[in-house]
């Protein structure tokens, strides 16, 4: 498998700590990926996070652009001034920051998503209810129609 799928909910630890799921740590250990990107999504209160080249791509998308336009300005204070660099410890657990928290409410459990490239850091009542929206909005305009 070499992509984030599915969902799972862990506890915070005493110390901050959440054990990311071992499906997770399989692909980001198939990708070589030792340090993550994490930034505050754009659309949802999540944190998504993936490996370098999740930035770089951002970055090549920024650099298309206008340097001085609005989408380049805006772009850049989304993914550099709403992301930080993050490492899982030893035995595949990350630290839940103040950074983190404070932008999903996450408080004593998360919720994994997975998102194919990348996943995505809940507060597990907010992707439950999320998730619930999504697909009463798809029934009510017919699966997979556009």
């Amino acid at each position: 498998m070499n992509r984030f799928l599915s969902n799972a909910t862990n506890r915070i630890d005493a110390k901050g700590r959440v054990s990311v799921p071992s499906a997770f740590r399989a692909v980001l250990a198939q990708r070589d990926v030792r340090e993550l990107y994490c930034f505050q999504d754009f659309v949802f209160p999540a944190i998504s996070v993936g490996g370098p080249d999740l930035l770089d791509r951002f970055e090549r998308q920024i650099a298309s652009e206008d340097p001085f336009s609005p989408e380049a300005n805006e772009m850049s204070l989304l993914i550099h001034g709403g992301g930080v660099f993050m490492r899982l410890d030893s035995e595949g657990r990350l630290t839940v920051t103040d950074f983190i928290r404070d932008f999903t409410g996450i408080t004593t459990d998360v919720t994994f998503v997975g998102r194919a490239d990348h996943f995505q850091l809940w507060a597990p009542q907010t992707f439950e209810a999320m998730q619930a929206a999504a697909r009463t909005e798809r029934r009510s305009r017919g699966l997979g129609s556009k």
